[in-house]
């Protein structure tokens, strides 16, 4: 462990992570509203504008899902009808009924969902789950088949499906009857299935569109126990297994998710799945909680679920998720937490492989506006954690891939996207050069023959220059609203979960602090910084942590950062720190400038004085800021500087407006 403190005599590096910075304009008063009729921070009030909540109403349904009405399943999904007909007819007579799900934490618990369901509702059911290595994704030929072969008369996709023509038709030659469930985009041309469960296929505006395909397999498992009269029992199992997928996938947290995971979080800390209560144990969560949060699920649950699809057998995951035996549980559980270690060692070996090669041989990826890269001997299971870090290190849309054989004629990859480009529609543009692929606006899978390889970098960097322009290729930071250390307190850090579940969607509050001053840092574990910060003319020091960090300490000795709240329990102590997500120099230092807070006609303002650039600025509550430098007769005025337009400052309501600011500034 090394640690640095400002009295060390060496200089510090400059070299900070290139990130963009997104703040968000602050809205003093709509955002003091919101606050007062909510009993929140006017900072949390700020963060309800951020997210399109604008109105009381509004945010009395975000903070309590429970009261908003909802459509019924049946009048959003047209195929759910005829799907829940089907599988009452297949329970009535006997019918063999197939599961084909998917490895990942989404396919496998939407495969333990809906056995554990039709279980208890008396139906003759199993389950399939391809192989990551031999079948790569989806339902197909080979396993159709088998179906067939051991009399299934239903087959039921999970988390797939919605892509498969060929494994469908063949279904169909063979005489089987096929519902899909899935929440993939859409092909062009949907298979010809029996029917068709897929959110994509109803109007964006349902508060259904969100699920992951665990909740369409929730919808389906609890409509058809609504419809045989045996719901009583069942839905709180279902529901620990849809908060579990649901979070683990990444699945936006809005809509029906949002209403359906306050609920389940609070659930899964007395989980009545023995599975669930050993995976608990084996991450290290607190039982003791009143609800988990959604971090405890994507960083400690669901990677060790995850790891699994990776890496070995998905069976170890549907008879973790799927016993009742404790025993076993236990030991799938440990299962579970040996190869998730296994995954994390490879996950960083070949991450470590990618930046040198990627830094060594100088790739064009500005040039290209996207990276594209391949070698052999990489572990095709996990590439796709290690294209989500290169996204989060280089800030540039990453495929990453690995051949299949020795013979290097075969390529298996993954992608990871950034906002401003959609993976899926990037894999459509270069579908000619491609085998299977699949995937949404985030994320997705391909294949092709490794003779295609440049004529695929090609084609993805063409798609890339339809939809990025340079100023994309940084890593995105989205900031809600400026906060003073004095603000982070426990009672802001409760407030917050009121806004919970936070994930995609709807993320963490982030607030930034500019000109904060580094105390003490040092390395600590693989490659993570702690902090110590203070903010001038504050008594207040405050912890933060900074993960993967560890390449740019020592940090300069005064930063403007960004960050989210958590909680730090140590040996019993309960305290709130930082846990930063951007860092950038001081755009201004404290000798520079001076601040104050005045009113003019009956509406607030905030100006400041940066003496370097010989520059006053004010500011309303809706963001606009007007900057005139001393001796000029015109400014600027705008959100942003870049867009903000030319005034002259010695008429009205300027001048007026400008000797208000200045008479603060004196009393300040």
């Amino acid at each position: 462990m090394f640690s640095r403190s400002p009295s060390d005599s060496s200089q510090p590096s400059q070299k900070l992570p290139d990130q963009r910075w997104q703040i968000a304009p602050a809205q003093a008063e709509p955002a003091q509203q919101l606050a007062q009729a909510t009993g929140l921070s006017p900072l949390l009030g700020q963060v309800l504008l951020n997210r399109g909540i604008e109105t009381i109403e509004q945010a009395q349904v975000y903070l309590n899902p429970l009261v908003q009405d909802i459509p019924a399943p049946m009048d959003e999904f047209p195929d759910l009808v005829i799907s829940v007909e089907m599988l009452k007819e297949a329970i009535a007579e006997g019918e063999k009924i197939a599961i084909c799900g998917d490895y990942d934490a989404d396919g496998m618990t939407s495969t333990a969902l809906l056995l554990r369901a039709l279980r208890w509702l008396g139906a003759d059911v199993d389950y399939a789950i391809p192989s990551r290595r031999k079948d790569g994704y989806g339902i197909n030929r080979r396993i159709v088949e088998e179906f067939a072969r051991k009399g299934v008369g239903l087959i039921l996709t999970v988390d797939n499906g919605i892509s498969a023509h060929e494994a469908i038709a063949t279904a169909v030659e063979l005489g089987l009857r096929v519902i899909i469930t899935d929440h993939h985009d859409l092909p062009p041309e949907l298979p010809d299935a029996d029917a068709i469960l897929n959110p994509k296929l109803i109007p964006v505006s349902s508060p259904y569109r969100s699920v992951a395909g665990v909740g369409v397999a929730y919808i389906l498992a609890v409509s058809l126990a609504q419809e045989l009269g045996q719901l009583k029992g069942l839905t709180t199992q279902l529901l620990e297994l849809f908060t579990l997928g649901t979070i683990a996938d990444l699945a936006p947290l809005i809509g029906i998710n949002r209403r359906w995971l306050k609920r389940g979080l609070s659930l899964l800390p007395q989980s009545q799945l023995a599975g669930i209560q050993a995976l608990i144990q084996m991450a290290g969560v607190s039982e003791d909680q009143i609800a988990l949060k959604p971090e405890d699920i994507g960083f400690k649950l669901g990677p060790r679920i995850n790891a699994v699809g990776r890496l070995s057998d998905p069976q170890i995951v549907i008879e973790l998720l799927t016993t009742s035996d404790q025993g076993v549980a236990l030991e799938r559980a440990m299962q579970c937490e040996e190869i998730n270690q296994k995954r994390q060692q490879l996950c960083e070996e070949i991450e470590k492989e990618a930046i040198a090669l990627i830094e060594e041989t100088q790739l064009n990826w500005q040039q290209q506006r996207v990276l594209a890269i391949v070698q052999p001997n990489w572990h095709h299971g996990v590439i796709g954690i290690v294209a989500s870090r290169l996204v989060e290190r280089y800030g540039v849309p990453v495929f990453i891939g690995t051949y299949e054989d020795e013979n290097q004629e075969h390529i298996r990859g993954s992608a990871r996207g950034i906002p401003e480009f959609h993976v899926f529609e990037a894999l459509q543009f270069c579908k000619d050069l491609l085998g299977k692929f699949g995937g949404h606006q985030a994320a997705g899978g391909f294949s092709l023959p490794a003779e295609n390889l440049e004529a695929f970098r090609a084609s993805l960097s063409r798609f890339a220059h339809q939809c990025l322009e340079p100023q994309h290729l940084k890593p995105l930071v989205v900031i809600d609203a400026e906060a003073e250390f004095k603000q982070i307190t426990p009672t802001l850090y409760q407030q917050i979960d009121a806004l919970h579940p936070c994930g995609i969607g709807n993320p963490d509050p982030i607030f930034w602090t500019p000109n904060v001053r580094v105390v003490e840092q040092r390395l600590i574990g693989k490659g993570h910084l702690k902090l110590t910060l203070k903010q001038d003319n504050q008594p207040v020091e405050i912890k933060a942590i900074a993960w993967r960090w560890g390449e740019y300490f020592p940090l300069p000795p005064r930063v403007d950062i960004a960050y989210k709240l958590r909680e730090n329990n140590w040996n019993g102590n309960l305290s709130i720190e930082l846990e930063l997500v951007g860092i950038r120099l001081p755009t201004a230092t404290p000798s520079s400038s001076k601040k104050a807070e005045f009113y003019y006609n009956q509406r607030r303002y905030i100006c400041s004085l940066c003496e370097s650039l010989n520059e006053l600025r004010i500011k309303n509550s809706e963001g606009k800021v007007l900057a005139i430098q001393k001796g000029q007769r015109r400014g600027l005025l705008g959100v942003k500087r870049e867009e903000a337009k030319e005034v002259d400052v010695t008429q009205p309501p300027y001048y007026q407006l400008i000797k208000a600011a200045t008479r603060a500034l004196e009393l300040r």
